[in-house]
């Protein structure tokens, strides 16, 4: 795990003063830093009773798609408000100053089918959990939530305690 977290860069005040951002760009280009992410979620998930992966915009479809592939199984992407082409579920959620909004294609789960809910963090919990709401309001059922980082500072696990949590890697505030 150690070679994974080196791969990834500490911005400091980005997108805001005091914020430490955790840039996963510097392992995605890195083909070997890549591959080990996915290797290990694939062991994870392989042979679990997994129906579709659901990746959060933007860099939760990387991982997930890239998952999707490897494990055979559909990809289902959850976006940003007014980017989806068809008709849409949709929920709003509070942030830390307003609210935003996601959306899932209104057919893309079939009820009772069990889908894993991939992202590249978890910092606060509030994108996730809205994430697994509309997929449990198409009938879904989820399996596990993933995250290549945790924040474990920001207590986002606390938001998801209903849910089966997995992170790769966490970090503290350094």
């Amino acid at each position: 795990m150690q070679e994974i977290r080196s791969k990834i860069r500490a911005v400091p005040d980005f997108p805001k003063p005091g914020i430490l951002f955790r840039d996963i760009t510097t392992l995605l280009k890195d083909p070997d830093g890549l591959k080990d992410v996915m290797k290990y979620f694939s062991i994870r998930y392989k042979g679990r009773k997994i129906d579709k992966i659901v990746g959060i915009e933007s860099r939760g479809f990387i991982l997930g798609a890239t998952l999707s592939y490897m494990l055979g199984i559909g990809f289902i992407p959850v976006r940003k408000a007014n980017k989806l082409p068809a008709h849409t579920r949709r929920i709003d959620y509070a942030l830390e100053y307003g609210t935003d909004t996601l959306e899932i294609h209104s057919d893309a789960i079939i009820p009772g089918e069990r889908v894993l809910l991939v992202d590249d963090l978890l910092a606060t919990g509030g994108t996730a959990k809205a994430a697994a709401q509309l997929v449990e309001s198409l009938g879904g059922i989820i399996v596990e939530c993933a995250f290549l980082i945790e924040l474990t500072d920001l207590k986002g696990r606390d938001k998801l305690n209903e849910y089966n949590i997995f992170s790769l890697i966490d970090f503290k505030e350094e």
